[in-house]
Order: C-alpha cells, then structure tokens, then sequence
C-alpha cells in the first residue's frame, strides 16, 4: 500500500481554514474585540508566509476564543463552518486527486499545520479518515485555549509522521506529498513523490530546481 499525504490550506482547499476560522468567530460573536483579533492573525499569518511564524503564539492566540467552550459547543459551531465556508473552497481537481488515490487502494492521509479541532472534520467531508494535525488541549471536555503535544508544522510534520509510522521510513519510499508551501520542504524532501500544488514563490522556486511536478489546483 502506497501512502499519500496531503497538506490542506491552499493545496486541497482555496485559503487557511485557521484564518477563515478566526473569521467566522468573529462573525458568531465569539470575539471580544474582532478589530485587534483579525489584524493580529493577518499579521501572523504574513510571518508564516515569510517562514518566520511562531506557531504556539499563532495558535494560542486563534484559540483564545474558544476558551472555556466545551468540545460540543465548538464542534457544532465547526460543523456550520465546514458547511458554510468551506465546502465551497475545495478545488475540483484535489478532489479528483485524492479520489484517484482511494480508487488505487493507497493510504490517505490530511497532515496540516492547522488545530485538530478543524482539520479532523473538514478531512471527514473530503472522505478522508486518517488526519495529523496540532493538538489542541481539552480538560473535562473543556477547551483550555492552549496546544500539546509536537506541532505539525515544518519538521514537526515529520516527527509526527515517523511515530504514526512506527518509525518505518521504508514507508516513505512508497509515498508522495502535495503540499502549496515552503514550510513543508522538510517533509517534501523525505518522501519519494513530492509535488507542489499552488506553490508559493519559494517553493516553486525549489521544485523547478529539484525537478518535481508542479501543479494549478485553483
């Protein structure tokens, strides 16, 4: 069995779904000051496109609001965002890709430097089962506003993947990875099959030197 990994934002759905999230809340009333709220995550979110976020400050701060919700009140609320904002944002042609895949019989897998709390559904509406995402703390069943665990961003992508596989990196001679951004160039170089899908400038950059396929998903 073949394994292929997918990042989510701006490779199998058209914008950040942590950002359009931040948004959304903001909408629901969930934000105190949505102003300072929205312009500190554009902010952040330039840092990330440059390489520079420092993604435990992005994620405390986009998980302030759910602070003190249950896990039930903040899974409804996701379920309206899925449906409401997102399911109009997945591009036709990821979706044909990860059917292509399913149809061959190989492992999919949605691995994202986004909150659990979202990816984990938005990958159930792709008919994607298996997901890594960033650990977002819950005690009682209550949202603490905080993360755990490594994060899968950059070369945490990796080590998370390397537990889940047991640590077999035979596995990753039998995988390919679809990914829009830089910051997954520690996970790109690993697998056999890498591809860029709507590559940022320096990814691209890099896949037209290494040689690797690059492709238009929007």
């Amino acid at each position: 069995m073949n394994l292929a990994l997918f990042d989510l934002d701006e490779t199998l759905i058209g914008g950040d779904c942590s950002s359009l999230w931040s948004a959304f809340m903001v909408k629901q009333g969930w934000v105190a000051d949505p102003d300072v709220f929205l312009q500190q995550d554009a902010e952040m979110m330039r840092l990330y496109a440059i390489g520079q976020m420092d993604m435990t400050e992005y994620m405390n701060w986009t998980l302030s609001p759910v602070k003190g919700r249950t896990e039930a009140d903040v899974a409804a609320m996701v379920a309206r965002f899925v449906n409401e904002v997102i399911a109009d944002r997945v591009y036709a042609k990821a979706r044909e890709c990860l059917s292509d895949h399913q149809a061959k019989g190989d492992r999919t897998l949605i691995i994202s430097a986004s909150g659990e709390h979202l990816v984990a559904p938005i990958a159930k509406f792709l008919g994607v089962n298996e997901t890594l995402a960033i650990g977002v703390e819950k005690i009682n069943g209550v949202y603490t506003g905080f993360t755990e665990g490594v994060l899968t961003f950059r070369e945490g992508k990796v080590t998370r993947l390397m537990a889940l596989l047991n640590q077999d990196a035979s596995q990753l001679e039998r995988a390919c990875f679809y990914s829009d951004s830089h910051n997954d160039l520690p996970l790109l170089i690993k697998v056999a099959s890498p591809v860029a899908v709507n590559p940022d400038a320096i990814l691209l950059q890099h896949a037209r030197q290494a040689g690797w396929p690059v492709c238009a998903w929007r």
